[in-house]
């Protein structure tokens, strides 16, 4: 049985077990089809897997109890103008199957068509079709038809992650493995990326490699930079490898922040070099502090926090095991006004979705 991320209600679905043998192949063909592509090298990141949240279904209260609505929110890792890998928001009619119903909503001219933003496109190539699901202690196998398999070779990486993210997104599920008409694939079939017993969060999106080319002596941090659509702002996670000897995780982050996306991504972010912590942040019972000095604050009105600044760190810090809100302080003071006026006196917490209203 499935459950949403922190939403505080369960969704249940059936677990489907699916092992189609000799669909669409047989025999000797199959082997050589298993056989066709040889494992090519590839970075993994070795972070251990970050629970991502996702919205809460809603609810009426009825005579007879709760009664779900007939359409959840869920999350949706497509691709933008640039190539990126960004999870967008999107509400869904109600389903039992909510692994499958997501992944369907992946596919290239599938439903998804409809609702796609200017500049984004569905990651999965058209005319995929999910034969099973199957899902035992955190690992879901995922049963692709032929189609899975006509896709570019550039493409590749970012449609594992597109699928990873996307499940991962329910609780029980913490690893994705993948078949294609039953055969079990350790590696992806048309530019052989590995993928062993399992890939998740801990591999890692959207890679940036940064300043960091030594990966044993590195470490990585998931931080979201912004990108633009028109007049769309989108949050987009990029994984990036830092030095290992980094004594403080959260001012890494920070740091890495204000250096800024890779030049060619496409990216930007409102941080920038005036910005400095005041002191090392801590952190206690899952909130990490940040204590700024007033380069934080908006040029513009010079006393307000900008509020892509304040969820690019929420965001980029709750990537982080353990980290569930973040303080933000300026010169020690702990209330701080956002750009809307009010103020913020209380630890921020990650919201339930990235990326809402794009549909």
């Amino acid at each position: 049985m499935f459950k949403i991320k922190k939403s505080g209600l369960l969704a249940s679905i059936l677990a489907f077990s699916t092992v189609l043998t000799g669909c669409a192949m047989g025999g000797e063909q199959a082997v050589r089809q298993m056989e066709k592509t040889t494992p090519q090298e590839v970075t993994y990141v070795d972070e251990e897997a970050i629970n991502q949240e996702t919205s809460t279904e809603q609810v009426d209260k009825g005579a007879q109890g709760v009664v779900a609505e007939d359409t959840v929110q869920r999350e949706l890792y497509l691709l933008d103008k640039n190539g990126l890998v960004v999870p967008q928001t999107v509400t869904l009619p109600k389903n039992v199957e909510v692994a499958k119903q997501a992944l369907e909503y992946l596919v290239d001219g599938g439903p998804i068509t409809e609702m796609l933003p200017n500049g984004f496109r569905a990651v999965l190539p058209a005319g995929t079709m999910i034969n099973g699901i199957n899902l035992k202690d955190g690992t879901i196998v995922v049963d692709f038809s032929k189609e899975f398999e006509n896709y570019n070779a550039e493409d590749e990486l970012k449609i594992l992650q597109a699928i990873t993210y996307t499940l991962t997104q329910f609780e029980n599920i913490n690893k994705v493995k993948i078949q294609i008409n039953g055969y079990d694939q350790t590696n992806m079939p048309v530019n052989g990326t590995p993928i062993n017993e399992g890939t998740s969060r801990a591999n890692g999106i959207n890679f940036d490699n940064g300043d960091v080319v030594d990966v044993v002596n590195s470490k990585a941090v998931t931080l979201y930079f912004l990108g633009q659509n028109g007049d769309n702002t989108y949050y987009v996670p990029v994984t990036r490898r830092i030095n290992k000897n980094e004594n403080n995780s959260y001012a890494a982050a920070v740091k890495e922040l204000i250096k800024g996306p890779n030049a060619a991504s496409g990216l930007y972010t409102e941080l920038h070099d005036d910005i400095a912590l005041l002191e090392e942040p801590t952190y206690k019972n899952g909130v990490v502090t940040l204590n700024f000095n007033e380069g934080i604050l908006s040029s513009l009105q010079g006393t307000a926090l900008s509020q892509n600044i304040l969820n690019e760190l929420v965001f980029s810090l709750t990537e982080q095991q353990g980290v569930e809100s973040v303080a933000i302080k300026i010169k020690g003071e702990e209330k701080v006004i956002n750009e809307s006026g009010k103020e913020i006196s209380a630890p921020v917490s990650r919201p339930k979705s990235v990326n809402t209203g794009s549909f």
